[in-house]
């Protein structure tokens, strides 16, 4: 298997760390080449554009897999240089993601590797039914394997810190609307405390709001169990994603823990959250429907105990168990 990364609370690093965990129980042998094994430069533009160089190199010494698994288009130079069936997993898509981030220039470029990926692999993973329908259509080989978690292995205990407790748990980037919650600070009450957890580009933004904000709170990464602990410890989950690939993992944990979520309906979240059904959901780069959605689910308990009930009994189709057949099913199909 070949990533960007493996570790971390990431949507890829979770895809990957729970990916091995069930084939490896299965009685697969599976090897990973990712950024915490493989040289990088640390430094924001330059880390994936190095592992890619990296893993090359590393991938040449690779031999007798019967499967080669990248994860991102990124990894798929890799990918080609490995002998064995090629498969490519698409978490989002990919080139829009890096307009986002980095602008045109590179979204154009990025937009010609994964066209190349695509082409390079004998089967293509998309984890929403929409990239299926999307990639289906432009005619290549695609299953739809949505994101998964490992519901068995969550801690029981939870980490209530304060009597309101909010958390958001994942990257702190721009695509996934972090900077749409921080504008809310000033504007949530001092009794309702913000959490939080996670690491990557806008760090130092959410670390100057903490500053300035006695309620808001940044814990920076942490271990799975501490933050499956403070989702299960809070009264609702905020994530008010810009664009998602597959239904987001943190979602998946809170629909596990039954705390109630806000969010927005992107990408693959539209097939898990459902308005005051599974989730209360907001309009992406709206931060005033974040705080209004806020207000609304802590003055009413019960919406928050049917949100939550609700999605809980729809969380155990995202089991592992259940989805990591999907990916021996479309090994053993090339």
């Amino acid at each position: 298997m070949i990533s960007p990364t493996s570790s971390g609370i990431g949507g890829i690093s979770q895809h990957v760390q729970g990916l091995k965990f069930f084939l490896e129980s299965k009685g697969n042998t599976v090897e990973i080449i990712s950024s915490e094994n493989t040289f990088t430069i640390p430094i924001k533009g330059l880390k994936n554009p190095s592992f890619m160089i990296s893993s090359f190199f590393k991938s040449k010494f690779k031999k007798n897999f019967d499967v080669v698994h990248a994860q991102n288009p990124i990894s798929a130079i890799a990918m080609k240089n490995v002998k064995g069936k090629k498969i490519l997993s698409l978490q989002g898509n990919f080139s829009k993601q890096i307009s986002l981030l980095h602008g045109n220039t590179l979204g154009s470029i990025s937009a010609k590797l994964e066209k190349n990926a695509l082409e390079w692999a004998d089967a293509i993973t998309v984890p929403s039914k929409e990239m299926y329908d999307e990639y289906t259509k432009n005619g290549y080989k695609v299953f739809h394997v949505p994101n998964a978690i490992e519901i068995s292995s969550f801690p029981k205990d939870e980490d209530r810190r304060y009597e309101k407790q909010l958390i958001y748990a994942g990257r702190l980037s721009e695509e996934k609307g972090i900077l749409d919650l921080l504008k809310i600070a000033e504007k949530i009450p001092k009794d309702v405390h913000i959490i939080f957890v996670g690491s990557g580009p806008e760090e130092s933004k959410v670390k100057d709001v903490a500053n300035k904000f006695s309620n808001i709170h940044f814990l920076g990464y942490q271990p799975k169990e501490n933050t499956i602990k403070l989702i299960r410890g809070s009264d609702i989950l905020i994530q008010p994603s810009i664009m998602e690939g597959g239904t987001s993992s943190t979602l998946l944990e809170a629909m596990a823990c039954k705390t109630p979520i806000i969010a927005t309906s992107v990408g693959g979240n539209k097939e898990t959250i459902i308005h005051m059904k599974t989730a209360y959901v907001v309009t992406p780069n709206r931060p005033l429907e974040i705080y209004d959605a806020v207000n609304d689910l802590l003055s009413n308990p019960e919406k928050q105990k049917t949100l939550s009930e609700n999605a809980y009994e729809m969380v155990s189709n995202y089991d592992w168990e259940s989805v990591g057949q999907k990916y021996l099913d479309v090994y053993n199909s090339i």
